[in-house]
């Protein structure tokens, strides 16, 4: 009889799947929550438990295992709100979630709300400026009432093979609209994999880890370099239109020394390195 897996990933998309290749090629023995790609995990070397965290009575056969990696992301096809998947579906699983030794959530730098653009670490002020940082924050909230020793990873914005912001309105020709001179935080999808692994081996219970690359790019920079690998014409901007300005942005450097200090090094610094790479 197989032993029973000893890690649980709950929500296996984009990132989720990178971490748990990871430690299946280190020996663990990975479950994975989907809602029916029971299959195509299976052929990773995966153990699918179908299940869904918006329907509490299929959570009844989460498993007990020593790291459960939380990474759950909104699929717009599903009809749900951001809310019901992010609040509810994470109070469904605390819920039913058996005692484990870690608890790693993935959440986001969008709780910040810093529009002057400063930089930010894990002590500074949580006031989003967005709802969608509001529904983020409220699930970080939730997770710290009901298990106070999880681990939350904040991450910027994930980038890498197949998820390159904005690549299809640059190879198209059309603008940008926003502000070329705000800040974007980022982190390749491999550098963030190896993130979680070192938070599971070496974070402190309860803490909070800010996950990015070690340079903050304006987005001028960024969308520049990325039309240019992509042989498409440069990028342009306009600003909103007349009329549709949108709410204050926010526009701030988030920093990863606190991540750094366990021992974890980007191999993608910077977007420069990270792009080449994507493509």
């Amino acid at each position: 009889m197989a032993p029973p897996p000893d890690v649980l990933v709950i929500g296996c998309g984009y990132l989720g799947r990178r971490v748990a290749l990871r430690w299946i090629a280190a020996g663990r023995r990975v479950a994975a929550l989907t809602r029916g790609r029971t299959a195509e995990l299976a052929a990773l070397g995966l153990e699918p438990i179908v299940s869904d965290v918006l329907d509490p009575d299929s959570l009844r056969r989460l498993p007990e295992v020593s790291t459960v990696l939380y990474a759950v992301a909104l699929d717009r096809s599903s009809g749900r709100s951001m809310r019901e998947v992010y609040v509810t579906g994470l109070g469904n699983v605390l819920a039913a979630m058996p005692p484990c030794g870690r608890f790693l959530y993935v959440s986001s730098t969008s709780v910040y709300g810093q529009a002057d653009g400063s930089e930010v670490d894990e002590s500074s002020a949580t006031v989003p400026v967005e709802e969608s940082g509001r529904v983020v924050l409220d699930a970080e909230k939730l997770l710290r009432e009901k298990m106070p020793s999880a681990i939350v990873l904040r991450f910027a914005g994930i980038y890498g093979p197949d998820r390159l912001l904005r690549r299809q309105a640059l190879l198209n020709g059309e603008p940008l609209v926003g502000d070329a001179d705000k800040w974007l935080n980022l982190i390749h999808v491999e550098d963030g994999a190896g993130a979680v692994l070192a938070v599971e081996g070496h974070g402190r219970p309860g803490e909070t880890y800010i996950v990015a690359d070690d340079t903050p790019v304006r987005r001028r920079e960024f969308y520049t370099q990325l039309a240019r690998l992509l042989g498409a014409p440069g990028a342009r901007f306009e600003p909103y239109p007349s009329g549709k300005v949108a709410q204050p942005e926010a526009n701030r450097r988030v920093s990863n020394r606190k991540l750094r200090a366990l021992g974890w090094v980007p191999r993608y610094p910077s977007y420069a390195e990270g792009l080449a790479a994507s493509l």
